[in-house]
């Protein structure tokens, strides 16, 4: 039996019919929304809250589709006490509208019930390659799908979905959710290659505009977790990254590998360097494999940028946390094994027993696709540069990048805010492109008419 059939259930639960009404019929329907002011996509948070609330679920389905290409994961994964939430007037009372389950709610329900149906365009303005199927390829994808573009989407994994598939777990993110919002951008005529990895076996940049590509999307995130490579021991054997436990236990709960493939044993110490959502999760996660876990984190708990809601979860699981601590060395016990960690505090060293120790302290873009291309420009740490007309253009002409691959690592709905505008972006230079094919093809044969 996997995992996830019992210890990753959804912590939690979403709300009923009767409940998500009851909370959009709280929102006092402001005549300027600072809600909508903290949403990085700008949702039009009033009005789909104003249709729930008369039951017009189709409408408000509706309304999120104007902005939002994945409502039901940003609904479970944005921080919202930072963003709409968190500016809700309400919030001032310390009782803000639950804009986040309200707008999974919708978007689970059409899921269920498929109340509206997109209008899906002839796709007649261009054709364009996305590489990469996470938030932002997808965004990317649907935004310009919409908008009358062939798109075909290029991912590396067997499956699409990217981090949302297999670097957030099944109790925050549930994958059947992750499907049925990709199955929804499939649907707007969309096209996915997956096992396609661009930038290996002779497949690159040039290969894609030989197939008759207008533009192409680098959507390919930050795949190279930051090591630690100058601290003693930390090549050791129980040495990891947190984003290599996710994937296996994602794996693992999707029938793809077997158990003793997870990195994780019950009754283990384990320790999890970082403050970030990436440790939250690998932390939780460990929990629910039964072992004994405590974070490590070089600063204080005020100054953790982990989503709060997910730290206090953390917290309740019985996730141990250590402020201002650093691991100045791994220690070896049997040979090449890991057996403890030297850790700094404020009050001085002292030596903490681990089985194993997951690294979450960030991560970069792989260099597959830039070193296989010609004129793509990259900064000192790897990180793609873009220019700001057209949006999110790379040096490397017809060629974008948007999402963490440009931006650092980033929430999902930031990385989603990024891609919309670089799709923008492409929409006016194709179209400019073919604008001025048209003009010299009539110059061409205005020139033969007067030779004539």
């Amino acid at each position: 039996m996997a995992i996830g059939s019992d210890k990753f259930q959804v912590v939690r639960h979403p709300f009923t019919m009767r409940e998500a009404i009851d909370e959009a019929k709280r929102c006092l329907q402001c005549k300027v929304p600072q809600c909508e002011k903290g949403c990085p996509i700008s949702n039009h948070i009033k009005e789909f809250n104003h249709q729930l609330s008369k039951g017009n679920l189709g409408a408000a389905m509706e309304v999120i589709n104007e902005t939002s290409n994945l409502p039901a994961i940003c609904g479970r994964v944005c921080p919202h006490e930072k963003q709409c939430q968190g500016h809700c007037v309400l919030n001032r009372k310390g009782n803000p509208v639950q804009i986040g389950r309200i707008e999974s709610f919708i978007a689970d329900f059409d899921t269920q019930m498929r109340l509206f149906r997109e209008p899906v365009p002839q796709k007649t303005r261009g054709n364009i390659a996305v590489i990469g199927s996470g938030p932002a390829g997808l965004t990317v994808a649907g935004d310009l799908a919409r908008k009358g573009f062939a798109v075909t989407i290029y991912e590396a994994q067997p499956e699409p979905g990217g981090v949302l598939m297999w670097g957030i777990p099944e109790y925050r993110l549930p994958k059947e959710v992750v499907r049925s919002e990709i199955q929804k951008i499939a649907e707007l005529g969309v096209n996915f290659v997956t096992n396609a990895i661009i930038g290996e076996n002779g497949e690159n940049v040039d290969t894609l505009f030989a197939k008759g590509y207008d533009a192409i999307f680098m959507g390919t995130g930050t795949a190279i977790p930051q090591n630690m490579d100058d601290v003693p021991g930390s090549k050791l054997r129980g040495v990891s990254q947190s984003t290599y436990l996710l994937h296996q236990v994602n794996a693992y709960n999707e029938g793809a590998i077997d158990l003793d493939l997870v990195p994780a044993r019950k009754g283990e110490r384990v320790g999890v360097i970082g403050g970030g959502n990436v440790a939250m999760d690998a932390a939780r996660t460990a929990i629910r494999l039964g072992c004994d876990v405590t974070v490590i984190y070089r600063r204080t708990a005020a100054e953790m940028p982990a989503i709060q809601a997910e730290y206090e979860d953390a917290v309740n699981e019985g996730v141990k946390f250590w402020w201002k601590s650093t691991v100045t060395e791994f220690l070896e016990g049997e040979p090449g094994r890991l057996r403890s960690v030297r850790i700094h505090f404020e009050e001085g060293d002292r030596v903490e027993p681990f089985d194993r120790i997951y690294l979450a302290i960030g991560s970069r873009p792989a260099n597959r696709i830039v070193s296989t291309t010609e004129g793509i420009e990259v900064d000192e740490k790897g990180y793609v540069k873009v220019v700001e007309r057209p949006f999110g253009m790379t040096t490397r002409r017809g060629v974008f990048a948007g999402g963490d691959v440009v931006h650092r690592p980033q929430t999902v709905v930031l990385a989603m805010k990024a891609a919309k505008d670089v799709a923008l972006g492409i929409e006016q230079y194709v179209d400019a492109v073919k604008l001025l094919e048209y003009i010299d093809s009539g110059e061409e044969k205005q020139n033969t008419v007067n030779l004539v």
